[in-house]
């Protein structure tokens, strides 16, 4: 019960903070909670397949831009009436079809970047996860017809769901912290069925995994191409959150954010991904109000945090609920 609690406890602190802020009538900060999710989002996907498959992949901002372009170009063209490229469909601006679609290309882009990168191991395989998504980045700068290196400005609106706005902030919030949760439950459950079971035994000896008649790189390309799908859903998210999509959003730099992120929350814990996202953004936001020079700041204090919460942040929340139970304990 008590380990429940602690995973419930960084979605508590994303549900109350939207409401606090606005009763405080700090609305602005809305959208900063919401980024808070929807790069917890991201995150928790990433972990998925770094904490439980050991594959480090600096190349998920692929994904992410991937499922923002899916958003960007089927509300373009269901504001201006003209067939897409996604087999001549007409354009969309329903979540209930950008986020599925989002998922499914995020997932079968996945698959071939999973095999390939797969075939090698360590810091080669970091790199080829470098390189592929670079490639995907390179590919949405030569995309002329929707903006090119400039990309897409929504500037018509959020997508709707089930033909209900979603353009009010709190509204989008719960949206993404309700995806969230669905994440973390499907991503648990699987970490614990038989599935995330071969993974973490590949992970610890690959060579004896084979040996029990188990096939390792089919269970891994589909960890790969499961946590895509996600971190693809994250980027549709992120497109209406911004209402604005671009090439920056598949730079290498949100895959380094990405993993700072895991490894600030804590590797191997899937809400440790929530807490990093609310850790890391929130310092971030914080500094910029003071200084102008806010990384300055920020890097030493994450070098702080790592060194000094072994196991992350999560580790150090679960220390000190344990270090609480005792206290209070006859």
């Amino acid at each position: 019960m008590r380990a429940v609690l602690r995973d419930a406890l960084p979605f508590a602190v994303l549900a109350a903070a939207p409401v606090a802020a606005t009763l405080a009538g700090a609305d602005w900060l809305v959208p900063v909670f919401t980024r808070m999710a929807v790069f917890a989002l991201a995150a928790m996907a990433l972990d998925f397949i770094l904490g439980v498959g050991g594959m480090v992949s600096l190349g998920h901002a692929a994904f992410f831009a991937l499922g923002g372009y899916v958003v960007g170009i089927g509300s373009h063209h269901a504001y201006d009436g003209s067939p897409t490229p996604f087999f001549g469909l007409p354009g969309w601006n329903d979540l209930l079809i950008s986020l599925p679609l989002a998922f499914v290309v995020g997932a079968v882009i996945a698959l071939p970047f999973g095999w390939v990168s797969l075939r090698t191991r360590g810091a080669y395989f970091i790199m080829i996860t470098l390189a592929l998504a670079q490639m995907v980045y390179y590919g949405l700068v030569g995309l002329t017809s929707y903006g090119g290196d400039d990309g897409i400005s929504m500037w018509w609106g959020h997508n709707t769901l089930a033909g209900f706005e979603t353009a009010d902030r709190i509204v989008l919030h719960f949206l993404c912290l309700a995806l969230l949760v669905v994440a973390f439950v499907v991503l648990k459950r699987l970490r614990a069925a038989p599935f995330g079971r071969v993974l973490d035994g590949a992970r610890q000896n690959e060579a004896r995994m084979r040996a029990l008649g188990y096939r390792p790189l089919a269970y891994q390309v589909g960890a790969f191409a499961v946590s895509g799908g996600i971190v693809a859903v994250a980027g549709a998210l992120m497109a209406n959150v911004d209402e604005f999509v671009s090439p920056g959003m598949g730079h290498w730099t949100i895959s380094g954010e990405l993993l700072v992120i895991v490894i600030l929350g804590g590797i191997g814990s899937l809400s440790g991904a929530v807490w990093g996202a609310v850790v890391l953004l929130g310092l971030e936001e914080g500094l910029r109000e003071i200084t102008e020079h806010w990384p300055i700041i920020l890097g030493p204090l994450l070098v702080v945090i790592v060194l000094f919460a072994r196991g992350g942040i999560a580790g150090l929340v679960a220390r000190l609920g344990k270090g609480g139970g005792r206290a209070g304990s006859p």
